[in-house]
């Protein structure tokens, strides 16, 4: 095992906090505790969370059935996970799609994302006691990590649609975390976790206190918490420390050392590498390995406070507040920056360069400069000698000398609430809220590099002179033999300046609303009619303040895509109703039969009026046996980055290029493509266009002002079992259909590869005009790498897309009491049937259940690439000892999938064309030291299962990295954690 770069925490603080943990937990297993808890609250880990929790509305009325499905992670479940944070609590669900995380490194914004049914974060809803979060990224995403989990006593999270109830945006669904209500006391906790390897040491703090006051009127708390994640970098572990291909080779990227330029050499390509002893330009032989520097799990550092308060004025009115604030620092690190394949103005008199490096530049078919004038031109003295002359040409080189690249995220958030509720009947409740919050996160780019400085540094006429020696301009020198460390500290000085940005969101939100139940009793029933109506104001902004650098294209090195300034915002006022109807009950053949209704009218300032609406109920022929379903009509309109995002070059993964190599070559419809998309005549016929450098090519893409709301239709269906003969035992099984159309999407790769280039990539059954102007190319070198001046994909952003999917979420829950104690069994499951994404009509319309590609995952301008199984779920059981102790084990299941199977396997290792199914066990104990203080202890992917290695290229960067997919695979290994908890 390679040396591991040190963590970013305080570890040896940490580690005597461990250690006095485990010392406790020795004792407490080693003796019975002489105090424990009620037993009942040491029971199953399951059965404080209902069984059955049928929400999805805002009619409270618990004697009504609810027809819209709600999976629930309940206390003890919070617990036994020891989650540093809300991403961890919900992250690993089934039917639910890895989001960002603190898995993800090269393409992470620092925030972590939730991504229900596979459908992308953009379209569901992430709420706090049934209020909005103001969202920390400019695509109206929720941070997870905002969340104060020390005080979430469950997580209801609604799929299938939930527009109607809670905002017209909640697509896919919605997640609630509940906060517990009213607490009284004090609580403190400590978690201290570690890897088996002695790493990624995590450590979270929270201390919480509450109280009565006025005779129980009023309730005040507050809670402080600190969490500390440390980083694990890919060089730790040994499957991720060498970069592999598509084929399985151990391969990296054309930015390499030494450096290469556009030249001509026998056997060479367009671009041609120097010799190791400097003297020569040669075909390239070196590639840079780039996987050992980059993370496998982002370090942060979080300090958040949260405080509530209420207070009965009179019988009937309460006014109630609760603030947040959160500073969260996460750092991101990628491989030393470069020259990755831009154009450069390059002076033939560089004092760096011999006469043979020299002429093999000026042979090149881009440069094309004869030999007396290329001898000429090195001779010249500068920017006024006759002879001065300088080419364009493209340069790749890794710039090992700034070390790696690092980007540190800073967020400060906070959001208050005020409002005031109460009853003004014994039937009909009313509530009145305002809510505000802002989110800023500032990203500073440190050892990036800038092109300008660089290009100034090329521009000398000595090895110690630049022409123009502003700013401490000093040469650079790119031709030193070996492997790098050739440029000067002075020089890696000059262009070695930070840059950054600032994004700022905010939301203001005024809610009113009435609920409760019409009358006494029903039409036909003892169960009175509930309703609820209201109306809310939503205000939203969004902002990008960036200095020059960081908003200038090209140049700040390396990073892909500039982040210019802009700004936008819009307002929405929604008026909403809701009705649930009990129309039968207590009668033969219908113990109950109930429907449901509801509306939401919603009038945006940028997109006009749109209508949601739902409907559905719910039958019982018997108690125990109970079908619900429910018929969603859910409108999203676009946020602010669809809309204002500026048009900018990126990146995005790609292994090959139709027209790069020989495979033009006596093609003359290939040929004919590759020159109509910019790339010279000259190197296409020659065969020499590079493959994508890294297996990335450029990506051009930002938002569009005139998009339109895009409409999805949701159906479920479901069986609920609670049958009295079999005390303490739940079924649950309910189907889903989510069709999103007029779906705010963009081309994939392969949707512009295909059309153009035809399903062999040969030229045959391709080339439609209209597709192959989506792909640009860089007009020296004929590749898809390069500055500004290489679009690369430019497909827009529209409402052309088609989204579908279908599957079955079931879940089985069953306490068996003993006369010890109790054995209890939860098993949550998912089958997906189909998840479908057509860019555009008549594009493909690609099935990505159980399937693995850049393509799938739906990539958007937030993330991509993520992995759907067919199959998975998550079975806990759990043995509850009287008042000793829970030993509980979690299994985790995922299905075996595929390389999307309409894609060439051409040069594609057959290892990497599938990934066998995945099982974890995860093994926890808590007990009970004394009345007021309990331990847990964990044991994470107990069977130490390594990640299944498919290579860099078969996904996107944000989630195929190190060789596998980390955000669906556990890639940390077997790991530890310890908590303690004292309450009063």
């Amino acid at each position: 095992m390679t040396e591991q770069i040190s963590g970013t925490g305080s570890s040896s603080r940490r580690r005597a906090i461990a250690s006095l943990m485990v010392g406790t937990a020795a004792t407490t297993f080693a003796w019975a505790p002489a105090a424990a808890q009620d037993g009942d609250q040491l029971a199953a880990v399951n059965t404080d969370q209902p069984a059955i929790v049928v929400t999805g509305s805002r009619i409270a009325n618990p004697n009504l059935d609810q027809s819209s499905p709600v999976q629930v992670v309940g206390q003890d479940e919070i617990d036994l996970r020891q989650a540093t944070n809300a991403e961890d609590l919900i992250g690993e669900l089934p039917g639910i799609t890895p989001g960002v995380s603190n898995s993800v490194n090269n393409g992470s914004a620092g925030i972590g994302t939730l991504n229900l049914r596979g459908l992308d974060s953009r379209r569901n809803i992430v709420l706090l006691d049934g209020t909005r979060i103001v969202p920390a990224s400019l695509f109206s995403e929720t941070d997870l990590n905002t969340i104060p989990v020390a005080l979430v006593e469950r997580v209801e999270i609604v799929t299938g649609g939930a527009s109607s109830v809670y905002g017209a945006d909640a697509i896919a669904g919605v997640a609630n975390f509940v906060t517990r209500r009213d607490f009284e006391g004090m609580e403190a906790a400590a978690t201290f976790g570690i890897t088996e390897r002695g790493d990624g040491e995590r450590f979270r703090v929270d201390l919480t206190i509450g109280a009565n006051f006025d005779d129980g009127r009023g309730n005040a708390v507050l809670s402080v918490g600190y969490q500390e994640l440390d980083d694990i970098i890919m060089a730790s572990r040994l499957f991720s420390q060498n970069g592999l291909n598509r084929a399985g080779a151990t391969g990296g990227s054309g930015t390499s050392v030494p450096t290469r330029i556009s030249s001509t050499v026998d056997g060479g390509g367009g671009v041609n590498q120097l010799n190791p002893d400097g003297t020569s330009l040669v075909p390239t032989y070196n590639t840079f390995n780039f996987s050992p520097f980059n993370y496998l799990q982002t370090p942060f550092q979080r300090y958040n406070v949260y405080a509530s308060a209420n207070y009965e004025i009179t019988p009937g009115i309460e006014v109630y507040s609760r603030a947040m604030y959160n500073k969260t620092t996460v750092n991101l690190q990628l491989a030393p920056s470069g020259l990755f394949g831009d154009t450069w103005q390059f002076p033939l008199n560089n004092p760096f360069i011999n006469e043979t490096i020299r002429q093999q530049i000026c042979a090149s078919p881009v440069v094309n400069v004869d030999a007396a004038t290329c001898t000429a031109a090195g001779a010249a003295t500068g920017p006024t000698d006759p002879n001065y002359l300088e080419v364009p040409v493209t340069i790749n080189r890794r710039l090992v000398e700034q070390g790696p690249r690092r980007t540190d995220n800073t967020f400060n958030q906070f959001q208050i609430w005020a409002g005031v509720r109460g009853d003004i009947t014994d039937s009909i409740d009313y509530d009145i809220y305002a809510s505000y919050g802002e989110s800023q996160r500032n990203n500073v780019r440190l050892g990036w590099g800038l092109k300008s400085r660089v290009q100034q540094a090329l521009l000398a006429d000595s090895p110690t002179q630049c022409q123009d020696p502003s700013n401490g301009c000093f040469p650079i020198n790119l031709f030193g033999g070996g492997v790098g460390t050739n440029i000067d500290p002075r020089s890696v000085a000059f262009f070695n300046q930070p840059s950054g940005f600032a994004d700022t969101t905010s939301l203001a939100v005024v809610n009113a609303s009435l609920s409760g139940d019409l009358g006494e009793t029903g039409f036909f029933t003892d169960t009175p009619v509930g309703f609820a109506i209201g109306t809310e104001y939503r205000d939203y902004t969004a902002s990008r303040v960036a200095d020059l650098p960081a908003g200038t294209q090209d140049e700040v090195l390396g990073t892909g895509a500039p982040s210019p300034s802009f700004g936008g915002g819009y307002d929405v006022i929604e008026g909403f109703a809701e009705l649930i109807v009990p129309i039968l009950e207590d009668v033969p053949g219908f113990y109950s039969l109930t429907a449901e209704a509801g509306i939401r009218v919603s009038d945006y300032s940028n997109t006009g009026t749109s209508v949601t609406w739902k409907a559905g109920g719910s039958w019982e022929p018997f108690r125990g046996f109970r079908v619900r379903g429910i018929y969603q009509r859910s409108v999203r309109s676009p946020n602010i980055g669809e809309l204002f995002l500026p048009v900018t070059t990126g990146l995005t993964g790609l292994a090959v290029d139709p027209c790069a190599g020989t495979a033009p070559v006596g093609n003359a419809a290939l040929t004919a493509i590759c020159i109509a998309q910019g790339a010279p005549a000259a190197l296409v016929n020659a065969g020499v266009i590079q493959q994508p450098s890294a297996e990335q090519a450029n990506l051009t893409t930002g938002g569009n002002p005139n998009l339109d709301p895009e409409i999805a239709d949701s159906f479920t269906i479901g069986l609920v079992l609670t049958p009295p003969q079999v005390p303490g035992l739940t079924v649950t099984v309910d189907y889903y259909d989510i069709e999103i159309t007029d779906a705010i999407t963009q081309r994939t790769p392969d949707d512009i590869l295909t059309p153009c280039f035809g399903p062999n990539l040969d030229g045959v059954g391709g080339s439609d005009p209209s597709v192959c102007s989506l792909l640009i190319r860089n007009p020296l070198n004929g590749s898809l790498n390069g500055g500004g001046d290489t679009p690369g994909f430019a497909p827009p952003l529209t409402n052309q897309g088609t989204l579908l999917t279908r599957g079955i979420d079931f879940r089985v829950a069953y306490r068996v009491p003993l006369n010890f104690g109790s054995l209890n069994f939860d098993l949550n499951g998912n089958w997906t049937d189909t998840l479908k994404f057509q860019a555009v009509p008549g594009g493909i319309n690609r099935e990505c259940v159980g399937q693995y590609s850049a393509n799938c995952g739906f990539p958007s301008q937030t993330q991509g690439g993520a992995i759907t199984p067919e199959w998975t779920f998550n079975l806990r059981t759990t043995l509850s000892i009287d008042d000793l102790a829970d030993i509980s084990l979690l299994w985790r299941w995922i299905d075996s999938v595929d390389y999307e199977r309409i894609l060439s396997r051409a040069g594609l290792n057959p290892e990497f064309e599938s990934i066998d199914e995945a099982n974890y066990f995860d093994l926890s104990i808590r007990s009970n030291v004394s009345e007021n203080f309990d331990v847990t202890l964990s044991i994470f992917n107990l069977l130490d299962r390594d990640p299944p290695i498919v290579g860099n290229s078969v996904g996107t960067s944000s989630q195929n990295a190190g060789n596998t997919f980390p955000s669906t695979y556990d890639t940390l290994g077997r790991r530890y954690s310890v908590t303690g908890r004292l309450r009063f």
